[in-house]
């Protein structure tokens, strides 16, 4: 039995030599591999043997940590499979954060190390300068020889195991900060093997498949379900910088790409594209991804000539539940039925089963003597928060699902505080904790707002001090003080002033009643649109 990361990809190397293993499409826009790069498992094998000889020769060992910015570039998954041989673990940087959100990360992780591309090397310098415990970072682009050496390591020489940390990943909460998720070699295996045992229309072929995969790389996704399934199943990655539609189809096509895929965002202006013999003109098996609205499911499976199979999943769980199985439930928000191995309830807000096709919140657990097997092993730093959502031996997903008699779940809606725009999630508490900081901000709710290209879109509901007027200008002020402290994605695309907001007894604001059921909180009189402002830095 596998019981690492890198035992599986060894396993691969000595089967499919030859076989790619990982991709970049060309795209002269891209600061790297303009021109593309295909890497063979043999030689990533030889890449993955260097770096491990560095870090090991300069001291890392079980139980280390080292933070990552190196954006979408394959490299990164060749110093996870380097780190994972010694038990090190990775913790990947959203290239958009700020200043503030990449100092807590730093310090939070407890990283021993920074990689960080030259072209960001003076941001991550600035934050790691500011940590309590000073920390070095090195140039990806002169990695080699010796590296700073690292604190002792928790469990030195020791033999990674099952249990063992591969990542530390950060997902919204709604405490406001980022969660630290600890991700195990138990949950990277369980994460791409239960993708390769979806079945049905998402079969996968050992040794033939080719995903393409836009999603960064600091998600699981990208970085653990499908890099792992591609691993165990011989087949190869193929990684954009990020999701382009205008050359979606030509790098699909150039790449020889057999799966895709997407997220919301992606079918609708994939349609809005001007109709290409390119569109037919490709390998594409299938599309696996979430949230495709579906009066637009059938259009773009006609039009495109491939199923797209609409999954669930989460940061924590790992594993994924698929609607693979003919007949899919095209028309609906399905997303498949529990599996032998993944069990599933809908409950109440007391946590009772409720009846078929009732709405309420999701649990999950794996079915056996361990219901954490498989899973997130725990929030770093956060035993209150991991227990809570685990109470009762059922993880709680704050998502509202409902339950068909045959078993299918359908998702209705998030019942947390977070966020979901264009694949990112966004605790609502972070942004807010951010403009309540402003000297005329008295009182502030961050809501979301359907957003018709990017699911949702962050809405903030703004009481001013006494004595300062409303005005655009003043929305303008506001807005620029929160892009300057948030990643660009977090920040307020739409802003209201109110004379007041709803609070219960307590003083908690109770948004749900900022505004009626019927009311579209974007068209109120004095609401400040700034979503074309949001651009992601250059």
């Amino acid at each position: 039995m596998m019981t690492t990361v890198y035992e599986a990809f060894c396993t691969t190397v000595a089967k499919y030599p030859d076989n790619a293993f990982l991709c970049v499409p060309a795209y002269d826009k891209r600061s790297y591999h303009p021109d593309g790069v295909e890497i063979t498992y043999a030689e990533a094998a030889e890449e993955v043997a260097r770096l491990r000889s560095t870090y090991r020769s300069s001291g890392f060992s079980h139980g280390n940590r080292v933070a990552y910015l190196l954006e979408n570039r394959p490299d990164y998954l060749l110093h996870l499979l380097a780190a994972n041989s010694l038990g090190v673990s990775c913790v990947p940087l959203n290239p958009d954060y700020l200043h503030d959100e990449m100092l807590y990360l730093l310090d939070h992780s407890d990283v021993d190390l920074v990689v960080t591309i030259e072209e960001r090397a003076k941001d991550v310098q600035a934050a790691a300068s500011e940590r309590e415990r000073p920390l070095p970072v090195v140039m990806f682009e002169r990695f080699s020889g010796h590296l700073p050496r690292p604190r002792p390591a928790p469990n030195p020489g020791s033999t990674p195991g099952l249990m063992s940390e591969v990542s530390l990943l950060y997902t919204s909460g709604t405490t406001g900060r980022p969660k630290g998720c600890i991700l195990t070699n138990d949950y990277f295996l369980t994460a791409g093997r239960t993708y390769m045992e979806l079945g049905g229309v998402a079969t996968i072929r050992e040794g033939e498949e080719r995903v393409y995969n836009p999603l960064p790389l600091f998600h699981m996704n990208a970085g653990a379900v499908s890099f792992v399934c591609m691993i165990l199943s011989g087949g190869c990655l193929v990684i954009p910088d990020r999701f382009h539609p205008t050359t979606w189809w030509q790098e699909v096509v150039e790449t020889r790409a057999t799966i895709i895929h997407y997220l919301g965002i992606v079918p609708p202006l994939l349609l809005n594209q001007p109709k290409s013999n390119l569109d037919t003109a490709h390998y594409v098996r299938f599309g696996l991804g979430a949230g495709v609205e579906p009066e637009l499911h059938e259009v773009f499976e006609k039009r495109f000539g491939f199923p797209l199979v609409e999954v669930w999943g989460m940061t924590e769980t790992g594993r994924i539940l698929a609607d693979s199985m003919e007949p899919r439930q095209i028309h609906t928000r399905a997303f498949g039925r529990p599996t032998d191995e993944l069990q599933a309830r809908v409950v109440d807000d007391k946590d009772r089963d409720v009846p078929a096709g009732t709405e309420g919140e999701l649990l999950v657990n794996c079915a056996g003597d361990d219901p954490r097997r498989g899973f997130f092993a725990g929030y770093l730093k956060n035993e209150a928060a991991t227990e809570e959502v685990w109470k009762g031996g059922w993880f709680h997903t704050g998502d509202t699902v409902r339950q068909d008699e045959s078993g299918m779940l359908y998702f209705v809606d998030r019942k947390k505080n977070i966020i979901r725009r264009s694949g990112e999630n966004i605790a609502a508490a972070e942004v807010e904790a951010v403009l309540q900081a402003h000297d005329d901000v008295a009182k502030v709710a961050v809501i979301s707002v359907k957003d018709e290209l990017r699911e949702e879109e962050v809405m903030a509901c703004i009481v001013l001090m006494e004595g300062i007027a409303a005005s655009s200008e003043k929305a303008e002020d506001i807005f620029n003080y929160s892009n300057g402290s948030l990643a660009y994605f977090k920040t307020p695309g739409y802003i209201l002033f109110l004379d007041d907001l709803p609070t219960t007894g307590t003083q908690k604001i109770q948004k749900a009643k900022i505004f009626g059921p019927d009311v579209d909180p974007r068209e109120q009189p004095g609401t400040v649109d700034f979503r074309k402002r949001k651009k992601k830095s250059k």
